[in-house]
């Protein structure tokens, strides 16, 4: 007996073949996309692709689980081993705790129009840190400095963009003439003193241009000149408008030798309540642990960092 032309069987079939076609594209292109986000090294573009590194490595996870139940296993299981060495960094960049440490910073992209300084400035002094790194720093701002100044009177700004300059404040003992200022960075040297040494340690404040079509790639090899020029060790902290793991961010901790503190949650919130981009971090010579704090006029969420240097 011969099956008619409009057998439901071929139907299945065929609406089969046609579901696995498009998960099999739709696996290629989240690998493809997930794999471009690791070549910013070489590409500015890539590094752009690269804050979508989990959401892509998630697309591949799911796309990868429902392939194997399309009967495409070998592919399903090289594209989970993918997903899986992909986003394992990601997750633990954002989720792990970092070793605490003795000196405590406070990192703040203000907002150049915060409406909330009072706010801001009662949660520093309830932080009580040793210094402070801020970017955003306008005109209006520069009133949260000099509210500081009688806890924190060691303060360097830098101009910058519209937006407003970068800028360190501290308590601790400035080294006489060490402070460097370049577009969007801020330099002090100050003195640390623990229980058995006394030591030199430069406190950075970096607001990066953002990623490509813009120019923080370029941005951000200008500031790798300058800060291959600190001598001794680095603190650095500030809003690198990219994700930890981006090329232009792990450029900048090479050439300080830091490692991030972590964990490195969203803390910008621009795009609330969709998601927030973990784009604000915090450098140390052994790392650190970051505990964030409330929003207060801005669109970064605080981070009160402990590091040690």
């Amino acid at each position: 007996m011969t099956a008619s032309d409009d057998d439901p069987l071929d139907e299945d079939d065929d609406e089969g073949g046609l579901l696995a076609e498009f998960v099999g594209l739709g696996l290629a292109f989240a690998i493809l996309l997930a794999v471009l986000g690791f070549t910013g090294g070489l590409f500015a573009f890539g590094d752009s692709l690269a804050v979508g590194r989990g959401y892509a490595v998630a697309a591949v996870l799911v796309l990868a689980i429902a392939a194997s139940f399309l009967g495409m296993r070998v592919a399903a299981f090289w594209s989970i081993l993918f997903a899986l060495a992909a986003g394992a960094p990601v997750v633990l960049a954002t989720l792990w705790p970092g070793p605490p440490g003795e000196f405590t910073l406070y990192q703040k992209n203000l907002r150049f129009d915060n409406a909330e300084l009072a706010a801001l400035e009662a949660d520093i002094r309830a932080a009580n840190p040793l210094a402070m790194t801020l970017q955003e720093v306008s005109e209006p701002n520069l009133a949260l400095l000099s509210a500081l100044a009688d806890t924190w009177p060691h303060q360097h700004v830098c101009p910058f963009a519209a937006v407003g300059g970068t800028a360190v404040a501290t308590r601790l003992p400035p080294v006489p003439g060490a402070t460097v200022c370049a577009p969007g960075l801020a330099a002090m040297q100050v003195m640390v003193t623990e229980t058995q040494r006394r030591f030199p340690v430069w406190i950075v404040s970096i607001h990066l241009n953002w990623p490509w079509p813009h120019d923080q790639a370029d941005h951000a090899a200008a500031l790798r000149g300058v800060l291959d020029k600190l001598d001794g060790p680095v603190i650095m902290a500030g809003d690198f408008n990219m994700v930890r793991w981006g090329a232009s961010v792990r450029s900048l901790a090479a050439a300080t030798e830091t490692l991030p503190a972590g964990p490195s949650p969203g803390t910008y919130t621009g795009f609330d309540p969709l998601l927030r981009l973990p784009i604000d971090h915090a450098f140390g010579p052994n790392g650190g642990r970051v505990t964030l704090r409330p929003t207060l006029g801005s669109d970064h969420l605080g981070l009160f960092v402990e590091l040690q240097p």
